[in-house]
């Protein structure tokens, strides 16, 4: 497979047009949950509260996963986007401007929060769409090093704007990127039919997965479409190893960072390490996209996942935030192993379910990032948040390890004679 180069990705105008999107997604939603968090606390001086309200926007990600994803496939993607986008906009002018309760304002964001694996899913999906063979990788490192950084970014806008115009004042701003991004997604991408429908369309009478009907000759729900597609891509022995290899290494990253703050007492400085461990993925993302061929990346995979849990294990030696920084840093350097996996990914799922794919690999990443914390969350209470971090990063590099088949790339098929 042919190397392909940044300058090509960035040429191509519909992954401008959902970069530029993406990166107003992330800034968005950081500031979005930060103001909320801000707004909850100040209604309700409650810490407990206001830390739900900060994690709210990922805990639907389970129950949009597991029962809502097909719509990434039936519905066409520019529209399923754009309809995000304006869900988003209402959302953060009714938390800011509708007078709402805490109960309530914690609801409107559970409820419309099932969604957001079906908007992401349409969005990574159609990546391969307009990014054939290596440069669909490229495209994810480089959103990859835009997440780090609208997420530094949006944070330290949020505190401005927190500072300037208080929680409401931010939540509007947050409702304006999400318009300007409805705008971009609505101007700069041609529309295209669902997959589901192209599909049924190009595969005649016996369709494909999406075109099967159920018992009583009619079209299966959503939710019924959606846990039957998850059972079958979970069945399917090359599809489930890439799945867990995808997930299992990053949850063990996000328990070590999850202690960040305990271990150094509740200290500004953590806010700091977190950064640099950003800044770790984004270097490492880039890096392994802009110089290491594709083969070569896909054989980074195995020693990459390894580095998500190596450096944690130097904190038995307690050290300081300068060093805390730098070995978190190398640890989610360590991330770029899933740009290795990506294409084995595309090739491994049919076409006509591959938004639900995508949607699948983020809602079960998202879960198990969120179970990772709790985990290490408790552990650290019953040891202390130095073991507890040595601890995650031991599991880091023996789920590695155990995962070696599938962080290994595909042998060579034979040559036919």
């Amino acid at each position: 497979m042919r190397q392909a180069t940044y300058g090509e990705v960035f040429a191509v105008r519909e992954f401008r047009v959902l970069f530029g999107s993406f990166a107003l997604l992330v800034a968005g939603d950081s500031i979005k949950m930060l103001a909320l968090s801000v707004l909850v606390y100040a209604q309700t001086g409650s810490a407990g509260l206001s830390a739900a309200a900060y994690m709210a926007g990922w805990l639907p990600y389970v129950f949009g996963g597991m029962f809502l994803l097909s719509l990434a496939d039936r519905l066409p993607p520019r529209g399923l986007m754009i309809i995000g986008e304006l869900v988003r906009v209402a959302v953060c002018l009714l938390l800011a401007y509708a007078g709402l309760p805490v109960w309530a304002m914690l609801a409107l964001v559970l409820v419309t929060g099932l969604f957001a694996p079906v908007f992401g899913a349409a969005r990574t999906a159609l990546l391969p769409e307009v990014l054939p063979g290596d440069a669909f990788v490229l495209g994810r490192s480089l959103l990859g090093v835009t997440s780090a950084s609208a997420q530094i970014a949006g944070l330290a806008a949020g505190g401005a704007f927190l500072a300037a115009a208080g929680p409401h004042g931010a939540l509007a701003v947050t409702a304006a990127l999400s318009a300007v991004a409805a705008a971009v997604l609505r101007l700069g991408l041609p529309p295209r039919p669902a997959r589901a429908a192209r599909d049924a369309a190009g595969a005649g009478p016996e369709g494909g997965l999406r075109a099967r009907r159920d018992g009583g000759g009619g079209r299966r729900g959503a939710v019924a479409e959606t846990v039957a597609v998850n059972r079958r891509l979970l069945a399917d022995r090359r599809v489930r190893g890439l799945l867990l290899a995808g997930w299992l290494p990053s949850v063990c990253l996000a328990g070590a960072e999850a202690m960040i703050v305990p271990y150094l007492g509740g200290q500004g400085q953590a806010g700091a390490v977190l950064a640099a461990a950003a800044c770790g993925m984004a270097v490492g993302e880039f890096a392994v996209g802009r110089f290491a061929a594709p083969g070569l990346r896909e054989r980074l995979s195995l020693p990459l996942a390894v580095l998500l849990g190596l450096p944690w294990l130097a904190f038995v030696l307690a050290p300081g935030a300068g060093w805390a920084a730098a070995l978190a840093a190398l640890a989610a350097a360590g991330l770029a192993y899933q740009l290795g996996l990506q294409r084995r990914f595309v090739d491994a799922v049919p076409e006509e379910v591959r938004g639900q794919a995508f949607g699948l690999h983020s809602a079960g990443l998202m879960t198990g990032q969120a179970v990772g914390a709790a985990l290490i969350g408790v552990l650290g209470e019953l040891v202390t948040p130095k073991y507890a971090l040595v601890a995650a990063g031991a599991a880091g590099v023996l789920t590695a390890l155990v995962l070696t088949r599938h962080l290994r790339p595909d042998p060579e098929p034979a040559i036919r004679r």
